[in-house]
């Protein structure tokens, strides 16, 4: 590729980024101000996350008050197209602004007072309570749209007033305002409460770290290995975007971004190649989706489930890791097909050797070998990202074009700007994880979803994947994640951890002391534990015990680390499921912004990223019925192995290609091989029995291609 098209690509991507994130110019007034409170905010955080020693909810006070400020700065209240109205508009939002930080302010000076009175509100309680709920309010509608705000105020409505005239299992007596608005803004619970420290302790640091690895040259490192790494294969351009927008979402932790900074480079690379513009913009969606299921960021969602589940972070990553490369992989299977099928070449894309582009850039891989060696050895996520960034710093000294004060403070401001919004969102998602945890209604969702189920775990994870698409429509994939986890993980944990408990009853390995809970309801049945039963009479069993009961029966049957990884299962599959709303449509940014790029329909590319982005559906069923997630290294191998090439079958199946066109009974004998070593069962023999038949079949076509290459040859 020619460096003038490099550097038309690097234009188009740093339009597209500013559209993203500003309205506003850099050079103008407002934008130098939010240039240096950015630089001076990122200081702050970085003192509050490794030498201070404030109360945590002032923290998160400031971290509102001061986001809020640069959010409304960045993102203006409304486009004018007049001189005097975009005066107006950056006057209200510096008021807007000034009035979060005092919100803040406010909180910190007269906690104590507030306390001495007896929890009492005077007027001016009122008024900055209501006025920081509003300005979150605002900021999520500036940032995401009318969806976010609409749903707080429900909430904060429901708890207040309308909650107390409905009837039924959501009937509320209802709380005074003066107490929603108290347990909202003065509580460790409320929009500064734990959703709050997550964004400004974990969160801020390493989008502070992308920020500056992408500063140093990190990301076109990235991009350059992965053409010299997968270029040159059969459809090396559709490879590059799958290695790349990998490699780059394990930094970036943001889908959107992570397209428009590679999709403007490896869709026309695509194209180029022979693919079709539809295509290429759905696979650039759908690998950059999975740019937030890759360690060591995975977006906001790994440090919210680090929280919810109270397992070390580092544990999640290294877990996340093989489920992951299962679905890059999976896209490549597609990639691999089109290639095939399109007859696309390769392309020329860089004259240099990956060893030579490789030894150019190898100092960019030192800081992430730096933050996984803090995490391993002990090193907290907020200390190990601060040493990580000093990393990115020195390692950038060993190039061509070594980091100076001017690209630090560059880093820290584009760090500031990147975390604006998001901190913006989960301050003001924290207000409806509080109202759930007020009312109750978390459990009562959850008693709902089994219900409807009927015990069904199938159906529970079909119904989970509905709602995390609807809330996608309107809520970004953490906030997503962050309410259908608050609502549904309980009720998922408990079906994944009665299926191991109906597994233990079944081979008649139940302990003696769990068994004594089912004394108590049948003792008749209960007898039926001491030999190995059938699955269906331990489910008839399991159903007499009361729910009251079945938490304390989990507990006393299987063992707290088994527990702990069920639990983990659980918010991977709704941290899976959520990324659904990038690449399905109706509502899907991600796949949207591909085809800004390919300058293709949206709708149609939504559906081209939505089939190509199916290991999103086929992971999670994997965590659910299979040990993928706190499994032994075999189990875990095991299923990666045959899934893996299961995936390929069902490819394979939906495509009708592999290496040559597949007849009828060779496209369904593709689909019923990868079932038969997706479906859960724990018979060796079936899935090497599907594995040999999908061998077989891809055999014959590979020998089918050759034929068809042979013949074409003699025609030629």
């Amino acid at each position: 590729m020619s460096t003038t098209s490099v550097n038309a690509d690097q234009d188009t991507a740093e339009k597209l980024k500013s559209l993203e994130l500003s309205q506003r110019p850099e050079k103008s007034l407002a934008g130098r101000f939010i240039y240096w409170l950015g630089v001076a905010f990122a200081l702050v955080h970085i003192y509050f996350n490794t030498l201070g020693t404030l109360p945590e909810l002032w923290v998160s006070a400031i971290h509102f008050g001061g986001f809020a400020l640069i959010c409304s700065l960045m993102v203006p209240m409304c486009r004018c197209q007049t001189a005097a109205g975009r005066q107006l508009t950056l006057l209200l939002d510096v008021l807007i602004g000034i009035a979060a930080v005092f919100c803040a302010l406010y909180l910190i000076g007269f906690e104590d007072a507030l306390y001495e009175r007896g929890v009492k509100f005077v007027q001016l309680d009122w008024v900055f309570a209501l006025c920081a709920i509003f300005i979150a309010l605002e900021m999520a509608r500036r940032t995401t749209g009318w969806f976010i705000p609409v749903m707080i105020i429900t909430a904060l409505t429901y708890v207040f007033w309308w909650g107390q005239y409905l009837d039924g299992v959501f009937g509320f007596p209802g709380l005074s305002l003066e107490t929603v608005l108290f347990r909202s803004y003065f509580s460790p619970e409320g929009m500064f409460g734990s959703i709050a420290r997550i964004s400004w302790t974990f969160v801020f640091m390493f989008i502070l770290f992308g920020a500056f690895l992408v500063k140093s040259g990190a990301g076109d490192f990235i991009i350059e290995l992965s053409r010299c790494a997968a270029g040159r294969f059969v459809g090396g351009p559709g490879f590059v975007a799958v290695l790349g927008s990998g490699l780059m979402g394990s930094v970036s932790g943001s889908s959107v971004a992570n397209t428009v900074s590679t999709g403007v480079i490896t869709i026309p690379l695509m194209r180029k190649a022979g693919f079709p513009a539809k295509f290429a913009a759905g696979v650039e969606a759908a690998a950059s989706t999975g740019g937030q299921l890759m360690p060591p960021v995975m977006g906001a969602g790994a440090f919210i489930m680090a929280s919810y589940t109270q397992i070390p972070y580092v544990d999640i990553i290294a877990i996340a890791a093989l489920p992951a490369l299962l679905y890059f992989l999976s896209v490549g299977f597609f990639v691999r097909v089109e290639a095939m099928r399109s007859h696309a070449h390769t392309v020329e894309l860089d004259s240099r050797s990956i060893g030579e582009v490789f030894k150019d850039g190898w100092h960019y891989l030192l800081p992430i070998v730096v933050l996984v060696a803090l995490l391993i050895y002990g090193f907290t996520p907020t200390y190990a990202a601060g040493l990580s960034i000093i990393s990115v710093v020195v390692a950038s000294w060993l190039s061509k074009h070594p980091m100076g004060l001017r690209d630090i403070f560059d880093s820290l401001a584009q760090g500031s700007k990147n975390m604006a919004t998001t901190a913006m969102l989960l301050v003001a998602v924290g207000l409806v994880v509080n109202v759930v945890a007020m009312t109750g209604i978390g459990n009562t969702f959850s008693l709902m979803v089994t219900d409807w189920a009927g015990g069904s775990l199938l159906i529970t994870l079909l119904l989970i994947a509905l709602a995390s698409l609807i809330l996608g429509m309107g809520l970004p994939v953490t906030a997503s994640y962050i309410v259908l986890a608050t609502l549904s993980a309980p009720a998922l944990y408990s079906l994944i951890a009665e299926i191991q408990l109906v597994g233990m009853m079944v081979a008649g390995t139940l302990p003696e002391a769990a068994q004594t809970i089912f004394l108590l309801v049948d003792a008749e049945k209960a007898a039926l534990l001491a030999a190995p039963m059938t699955e269906v009479d331990a489910q008839q069993l399991l159903a007499l015990v009361p729910g009251d009961f079945k938490h304390q029966l989990l507990e006393m049957a299987i063992s707290s680390e088994v527990l702990a990884m069920t639990l983990l299962s659980a918010h991977m599959i709704i941290f899976w499921l959520s990324q659904d709303s990038n690449v399905t449509p109706p509502v899907c940014l991600t796949a949207f912004a591909a085809a800004a790029i390919a300058k293709t329909p949206p709708m149609a590319t939504g559906f081209m990223a939505w089939k190509v982005a199916k290991g999103l559906y086929i992971v999670p069923v994997l965590f659910a019925y299979t040990n993928f997630i706190g499994g032994t290294t075999t189990e875990v191998l095991s299923v990666f192995f045959f899934s893996l090439f299961g995936i390929y079958g069902l490819v394979g199946f939906m495509e009708g290609y592999l290496e040559s066109k597949l007849n009828l009974v060779l496209r369904l004998l593709s689909g019923i091989a990868g079932m038969l070593m997706l479906w859960p069962h724990n018979e060796l023999l079936i899935s090497f029995a599907g594995l040999a038949v999908f061998v077989v079949i891809f055999a014959y076509s590979r020998k089918n291609l050759k034929a068809e290459s042979a013949g074409e040859l003699v025609h030629s």
